[in-house]
């Protein structure tokens, strides 16, 4: 199999969830006792949110860790968070590689479904800015975004609680969802956000877009028994 390698860090707590789909998953499709070699490299969270360059400077912040994963030698790349998806087509060409983008997965994975109106939640970038809804159009699906105050609301409580496994706004994110009834299913298009939403607890199909990328990325690593590495 070929090996993983993750961006992490953006933030902690997700890359945690992600580890942690990792076993679960791989429990799942491997025998006892079998898991996929994976590389994770977590970043300083503060330094990547404050960076002083923005996007620019945080771009250049994903592919420095893409290049030490690369080094490493993972051989299967992705990033654990939704929002620096938004510099993810510059990131995956200069690191060069095999790259799993987690809106490709959660687009392909909403057709494996026959699901088309979906409600995105993430934070205010992934929500207002065109890269994660045009990813998704480009495959004939439907996006539906909440209102400003609700964008702001649900950003709030991804940075200032979700990120610190604070559950308490579980609720209001739960009625947030049900008041979009003509979705048919919903991306939880942060990675903090599957902390506190889960299958069953809406009226709607959920779309946990860190377990979807974590089943992706195994997926692209291959099967047990197949290894392209040369033998030391």
């Amino acid at each position: 199999m070929k090996r993983i390698g993750i961006i992490g860090g953006l933030s902690p707590a997700s890359t945690l969830y992600y580890y942690r789909k990792f076993i679960e998953l791989s429990r799942e499709r491997f025998e006892a006792g079998f898991y996929p070699e994976i590389l994770i490299y977590s970043l300083n969270y503060r330094d990547f949110s404050e960076n002083p360059e923005g996007w620019e400077g945080r771009k250049k912040m994903l592919i420095d860790a893409g290049k030490r994963l690369a080094a490493g030698g993972a051989e299967i790349l992705g990033i654990s968070a939704n929002t620096p998806h938004i510099v993810f087509p510059e990131v995956s060409s200069s690191v060069g590689g095999e790259w799993v983008s987690i809106i490709d997965s959660v687009g392909s994975e909403a057709e494996r479904r026959g699901l088309r109106r979906l409600l995105l939640l993430g934070t205010k970038t992934t929500m207002s800015m065109p890269f994660y809804r045009e990813g998704l159009e480009g495959k004939g699906l439907d996006v539906l975004l909440p209102t400003e105050n609700e964008m702001n609301e649900v950003n709030r409580i991804i940075t200032e609680e979700l990120m610190f496994d604070d559950l308490r706004s579980r609720e209001y994110l739960i009625r947030l969802i049900e008041r979009y009834p003509e979705a048919d299913g919903v991306i939880l298009g942060c990675t903090e956000i599957p902390l506190a939403i889960k299958q069953g607890d809406v009226p709607v199909e959920v779309l946990d877009s860190a377990d979807i990328h974590m089943r992706a990325l195994l997926t692209a690593s291959g099967e047990p028994g197949t290894d392209s590495r040369p033998q030391i």
